[in-house]
């Protein structure tokens, strides 16, 4: 299997009758058109913190950004153990993606360019960043730290008939 390449498994306890696994690509492609996420954290105490985010789908791994002194990056530091979910706020249609994995801090500054030029592209000029001492930056705004989360188990939820629950365990 290439790398990235899942290990994909419906579970049937949870699909429908008719229901088959849903290819690890449809994840992909809703990870990369979503315009939300939420981002689950725990915090230094154990409680969980959740937080809506904007992030880019970029060379395997989901990114997103914030600010150091913000709860989410705190809680970073303490634990880099993170869920990010997306998909449709409906119960009976749609999809829902959700990536479970470790958050890496990019500090590669080429890299950080890149994923800069996705920011903009996805999000439009209000979200451009410069890139400075191993983050982005912004006048307004300040510094942002970006993470990455490559998936390490991620779950698929179909929504209508049929539902489905798929599971994708990466190597």
């Amino acid at each position: 299997m290439p790398p990235n390449t899942p290990v994909t498994e419906l579970d049937a306890r949870f699909s429908s009758k008719d229901a088959t696994a849903r290819p690890w690509q449809e994840g992909v492609a809703l990870l990369d058109a979503a315009r939300l996420y939420w981002l689950s954290t725990v915090r230094p105490d154990g409680r969980p913190h959740v937080t809506p985010l904007i992030g880019v789908w970029w060379d395997g791994a989901l990114h997103f950004c914030t600010g150091p002194t913000e709860r989410k990056a705190r809680n970073l530091l303490a634990n880099p153990e993170v869920v990010l979910t997306t998909g449709a706020n409906t119960l009976d249609t749609g999809f829902d993606v959700v990536v479970e994995g470790r958050a890496e801090r990019v500090t590669d500054e080429s890299r950080l360019g890149s994923l800069a030029e996705a920011w903009e592209a996805k999000y439009g000029g209000d979200w451009h960043f410069e890139v400075s001492d191993g983050a982005f930056v912004n006048g307004e705004s300040g510094r942002a730290d970006v993470f990455a989360v490559a998936p390490r188990t991620a779950f698929g939820f179909g929504k209508g008939e049929p539902f489905s629950q798929t599971r994708w365990q990466f190597g």
